[in-house]
């Protein structure tokens, strides 16, 4: 967590509540057609192949196996819709991206994907930007930053694998990219450091997103 944010026990415990309940797989969609009723707050989930994105949401949401990784990384072109009952929040698990390997047409399906969802989703309250500790920002993040630019869409960067690096290194890293965000009009300034494996951050962003649910 960047040290200007900070949470109430009330927050904190609004978080836990919301992420305590059974939350399920909802829906797939390939087509804007297909997307579910606009009802409530949606928090989409971004980042490159790899990041982690899988293990955050079931890390937030309590469940192992609610988000799986594709067998063939970059080539998952889906939003997956994820929900609990009576509670105001959808999570989309947005496909991943930067895959090495993919063909330039699925590259392109992706944007176009995205860019109608994130244009015209008139519910989106957030897009949770991951970005894995180790690397740092690469092309691909700020081709997607260019992306949510565009779109007009808040999007705010969650470091993952957060234990995978020195304590020194992380301060680094945030105040580094705090500094990238600066130029970035639809940026979020506050960034959260997570690690899946460690539950580290995981309770500060149940809190986050129960807050913007709320909104």
């Amino acid at each position: 967590m960047s040290e200007e944010q900070t949470y109430t026990q009330e927050d904190l415990e609004a978080g836990r509540l919301l992420f305590a309940r059974q939350w399920d797989f909802l829906t797939s969609v390939v087509d804007m057609a297909d997307l579910p009723e606009a009802t409530g707050a949606e928090i989409a989930f971004a980042g490159r192949s790899n990041v982690g994105k899988s293990s955050l949401i079931n890390a937030l949401t309590g469940r192992k196996g609610l988000a799986r990784t594709s067998s063939t990384p970059g080539r998952t072109q889906m939003l997956n819709f994820f929900v609990a009952p009576e509670t105001p929040l959808t999570i989309v698990d947005m496909p991943g991206y930067g895959y090495a390997q993919a063909p330039k047409e699925l590259v392109e399906a992706w944007t176009e994907l995205v860019f109608s969802y994130l244009r015209g989703r008139p519910n989106l309250r957030r897009v949770i930007l991951l970005i894995d500790s180790r690397h740092g920002l690469k092309k691909n993040d700020l081709e997607t930053m260019d992306l949510l630019d565009r779109a007009a869409v808040v999007y705010q960067v969650v470091l993952t694998k957060s234990d995978k690096i020195k304590p020194t290194q992380l301060t680094r890293l945030i105040e580094d990219t705090q500094k990238a965000l600066a130029k970035r009009v639809a940026a979020h300034p506050e960034i959260v450091a997570t690690s899946s494996e460690k539950n580290k951050g995981i309770d500060e962003l149940r809190a986050e997103l129960c807050l913007l649910a709320q909104q």
